[in-house]
């Protein structure tokens, strides 16, 4: 059985627990039909670690942008849940990206949301969330084969450079590096940089529209 099959019996034998969501938004002030992103954070952070620079960037140049903070307590198919149901809520197929042990979230909403595409940024994929599932499935194959981008520092002192390469060769490419960056990319003080290069990323491959 695979890891999307358990899942979906467990949601079918033990649903997951409704919840409030906590949602942060900006929104482009004209409609460019560019994907949504819903950016997805890791238990023990919140929506604001977007919202402090990315969210209004990634608004500024069309896309409307979304973070997702974790229900408080709750495990990793509980997250899982809440960014499929969040992503499927929104008006076109989203664009997912995880920041760290949000990247787990996402490389697991892949599948069960078709994307349009996702970003795994300073992934956590292997680490303290032991405590989320035991023992830890390998990860679904993503609905749809979207494009799958993996982007980090080599010089990242909780996600090390050779974890990079490990779940970038997963989705078949390389990682995008930024040197001399924190954990943090959207926090660090060249913050923009990350942001501009996966939106550009998004636009070469095709999941803006135009290009």
């Amino acid at each position: 059985m695979s890891t999307s099959e358990v899942l979906r019996f467990q949601d079918w034998t033990a649903p997951v627990a409704p919840a409030d969501r906590e949602v942060v938004s900006r929104l482009p002030e004209d409609d460019s039909g560019h994907p949504p992103l819903l950016f997805v954070a890791g238990p023990g952070r919140t929506a604001a670690i977007f919202a402090e620079h990315w969210l209004g960037h990634a608004a500024g140049r069309g896309f409307a942008a979304h973070a997702l903070s974790p229900r408080p307590g709750g495990d990793l198919r509980a997250c899982v849940h809440d960014a499929v149901q969040t992503a499927a809520s929104l008006p076109r197929q989203a664009v997912l990206i995880g920041h760290g042990a949000g990247a787990l979230v996402v490389a697991r909403a892949l599948g069960r949301y078709p994307a349009r595409a996702a970003v795994l940024a300073a992934p956590r994929l292997r680490s303290r969330f032991a405590t989320f599932v035991k023992p830890r499935p390998e990860l679904p194959r993503p609905v749809g084969r979207p494009p799958v981008l993996v982007a980090g520092s080599p010089d990242d002192r909780v996600v090390k450079r050779a974890a990079l390469d490990r779940a970038a060769a997963v989705y078949g490419e390389a990682p995008l590096l930024f040197p001399g960056m924190s954990h943090d990319l959207m926090l660090d003080d060249g913050w923009a940089e990350p942001i501009d290069a996966i939106l550009d990323w998004l636009a070469k491959n095709s999941a803006v529209p135009g290009h």
